[in-house]
């Protein structure tokens, strides 16, 4: 038996007395900034300028060794279609990774829907990936310390101490974890950390042409993110979690979900 059979074993019957514990443990965000106070990172989304190309994942795929043809990816877009009755259709046919080439919408695997022009109030794109929290849930329900926090905000996951138990995939409220396809760990999206930590920016960033998606540091006041983000005319997911997601969005609407 391996390390990590062994630990999955063990932990399978600990875990569930452990969990509850850990989640009342909350991160304190003074402690944080204090490790590391001169630096924060935080992504910026803009909806106006997404136009579902499928760049960005594309990208993300191939930096971060993410099998193409499987159907999972650290960041994805969803395309929001508002018809005129109020009903709203969403779909990310393979994550968007090929855009999206076929006006109907996605409703099941292999099944397509028809909606004519006139019946279609507005629509848009909106990407997604890890909102690397200041109160992450998936670091507080990890058995084993696999999932962790960087002085800097980013959450990360250790591929030699994950045990694949899955509970940091359920406990995260925005459904951006899954299993690897070839490593069979915990997976995510970490901001392409081993480029930004080098003064690069993330892969989907400069695959981006149209600047939807923007990374910088939310402590330096002169960020062109930072202005923006503090100039409140911006919007986070699920906010009432209490995760605080350091995940912005320019014209974030309220469909999206």
């Amino acid at each position: 038996m391996n390390r990590r059979e062994f630990l999955r074993r063990s932990m399978v019957v600990v875990a569930g007395l452990a969990v509850p514990a850990a989640a009342l443990e909350l991160v304190d965000p003074k402690r944080l900034l204090a490790a590391r106070p001169e630096l924060r990172w935080a992504f910026l989304v803009d909806t106006y300028k997404c136009v579902g190309c499928g760049f960005c994942v594309k990208a993300c795929k191939v930096e971060n060794e993410v099998p193409y043809e499987a159907n999972v990816t650290r960041t994805w877009v969803e395309r929001y279609v508002v018809k005129r009755d109020g009903e709203v259709l969403i779909d990310s046919p393979r994550g968007a990774r090929d855009g999206f080439t076929d006006k109907r919408i996605e409703v099941g695997t292999g099944k397509l829907r028809d909606v004519g022009d006139e019946e279609v109030e507005k629509a848009f794109f909106v990407p997604k990936l890890c909102n690397q929290c200041d109160n992450p849930p998936c670091v507080q329900v990890c058995p084993v310390g696999a999932t962790y926090k960087t002085a800097d905000g980013v959450v990360l996951v250790d591929r030699s101490w994950c045990i694949g138990c899955g509970y940091c995939i359920m406990g995260c409220p925005y459904g951006v974890r899954f299993f690897h396809p070839v490593h069979k760990v915990a997976e995510k999206c970490n901001f392409c950390y081993h480029r930004i930590s080098r003064g690069m920016a993330s892969a989907c960033v400069d695959a981006c042409p149209f600047g939807a998606r923007r990374i910088g540091n939310l402590r330096d006041p002169h960020d062109p993110i930072t202005k923006i983000i503090m100039a409140g005319r911006v919007g986070i997911l699920k906010e009432e979690y209490g995760t605080k997601p350091q995940v912005y969005y320019v014209g974030l609407s309220k469909e999206v979900r």
